[in-house]
Order: structure tokens, then sequence, then C-alpha cells
């Protein structure tokens, strides 16, 4: 079963109706957390926000349209403007347990290898990305994770440039960029992804050929050999106009976190601008690449 995850950073007096409330619009399951063992809802660089003291999470069904809990979440008077929230995939339970407790390197494509840094490197003249599980999302272990990165094992990325939008754990860049790449940009809503996606390029010694930037920092005019993109459906469509421009003439572009039943209508917003390919799919999750068509 796939799911997606809504956190909403709330105090201890307002956790429980916004609890009630959540489980009255879908949601499979509520728990709570002290906010002050989660750095996720870093303030922004320049912000200065009052946080409270309790993380609200909530399950979801991945097929649930999650722009429109926020939209009640916001109608009810339970998600003010500026209030700290994240959506995100969530991994099959049973799948990470077994994942957490036996982190061992996986083969993604022909020559790609992810492994945990206290793992022996099982094919050393191969590509080798070091990654250990933490905080951002990706590992490797999603299936949309995996779809990407073998899709970018089967590129040519010599002396290309790689954009990873909602880079996560910076997973998709540092592999462009070991599989060849001359430059990566990670761009993410998150802080702490753009923390993580550091850490884990210096762990690489890659960190000298990857620019991070939050969202709303990034140079305008940007663009790239091949741009991915792994999130979710709905801000893919969002994003379109976004996305699209980001990709040079003739550019490669790779899109995942989107279920299967959902791969049309992403395809109808990017068929657009691009020569799109088949669709891969794997476990309810699919992915989408194609071309940027000639102007």
């Amino acid at each position: 079963m796939a799911w997606i995850q809504i956190r909403l950073n709330s105090t201890n007096e307002k956790a429980e109706k916004i609890s009630d409330f959540l489980e009255e619009i879908g949601a499979v399951s509520v728990t709570f957390m002290d906010s002050r063992d989660t750095p996720i809802f870093e303030p922004l660089p320049g912000e200065t926000r009052l946080w409270g003291n309790t993380d609200v999470i909530a399950l979801f069904d991945a097929e649930t349209d999650m722009a429109e809990i926020v939209g009640l979440l916001k109608q009810a008077g339970h998600l003010e403007d500026g209030a700290a929230y994240k959506i995100e995939q969530i991994e099959d339970k049973d799948w990470a347990r077994e994942w957490m407790d036996n982190f061992h390197p996986m083969q993604f494509g022909k020559r790609l290898w992810i492994c945990p840094s206290w793992r022996e490197v099982p094919e050393p003249n191969e590509v080798n990305v070091m990654l250990d599980p933490g905080l951002a999302f990706g590992t490797g272990t999603h299936p949309t994770t995996a779809l990407c990165l073998e899709w970018l094992d089967g590129l040519d990325l010599q002396d290309k440039t790689v954009i990873d939008f909602g880079c996560g754990s910076g997973i998709l860049a540092i592999a462009a960029l070991k599989l060849g790449a001359k430059s990566a940009i990670g761009i993410d809503i998150d802080p702490q992804a753009i923390l993580a996606s550091r850490n884990n390029a210096q762990q690489n010694g890659v960190a000298d050929h990857l620019q991070l930037f939050l969202s709303d920092e990034k140079p305008a005019n940007l663009k790239a050999d091949v741009v991915v993109a792994n999130i979710l459906a709905g801000p893919l469509k969002e994003l379109y106009p976004l996305i699209s421009c980001l990709v040079k003439e003739n550019g490669d572009l790779g899109l995942s976190g989107i279920l299967e039943t959902q791969a049309q209508s992403v395809c109808d917003a990017y068929a657009q601008t691009f020569d799109l390919e088949e669709v891969a799919v794997r476990e309810e999750w699919c992915r989408i690449t194609g071309k940027l068509k000639s102007l």
C-alpha cells in the first residue's frame, strides 16, 4: 500500500483538535511528536517564526489529493498563513523496517551502487554513492528513487549539467555527478534537505560540483541538460511551467513520485513541450521521461 504523510507544526493545546479534524477528513492514522526532537521545521534564512512544541503527523492513502487536504485545514483554521507543514512520500512500512535493520548496498542500472558507509563496497570499480539513512527523503529504498537512479544510470551524463528538483538527501544529484555529470544543482523547499544534501555531497567528494538552493532563492534563468524531479503528482502538474523552463533545448526530463493511476494526467501536462517515452512502472509508482521538443 502506498502512503502520503503530512506533518503540521502545532502546540499541545491545538494538537488534539487538529487530530480530530484530520481523522474526519480521511486520515488513516494521526500521531504526535515533540517538535524539539525533529528539526525539519527550521526557519528559512532571514525568517523569524514562533514554532509550536508539537508536530501532528497524519497518514493518508497516496491517492489522496493533498492540495484539497491543505485547503480544508486552512478553511477550518488549523493551518494559518505561514504555518509550517510538510508533505512527503512514505516507504512501505514492512519494507522500510527490513531495510533499516539490514541496510546493505543496492545496485541500480548497470553501474550504480548506493552503499551505507559501514558496509564494504561490493564493486570498487563501479560507480559507488555512499549514503546513510537520515532525516531527508531518499536513500534508494522507495520505488520512485530507484526508478530515477536507474534512469540516470542509463543516460550519457558526461560533461552535462543536472538539476535535482526537490533534492531531499541529494541522492540523485550526487549519483549524477559520480556518473560523469560536469555539475549538479539541488533545489528544495526544506532547509533540512539542503543541509543533508551538502553533507552527503561532502561524504562523496563531489561538494565542489554541487550547488544547492532553497526554491525561492534559485538563480533566474537557470537551465540544465538534465532535470529530474522526484516529488508528487500534484506539485509536478502545478509546477509544470517552472520545471519545463529548467530544461535546455533537446534536454532530458525525468519525473517521479507519481502513482500509476496519476501518470496520464502528468503526461498530459508535460506532453505540451516534451516528447515523452513509455512510462516505467514499479509497485504502484511510476516514472515519466522525455526530451524537450525542438523550437
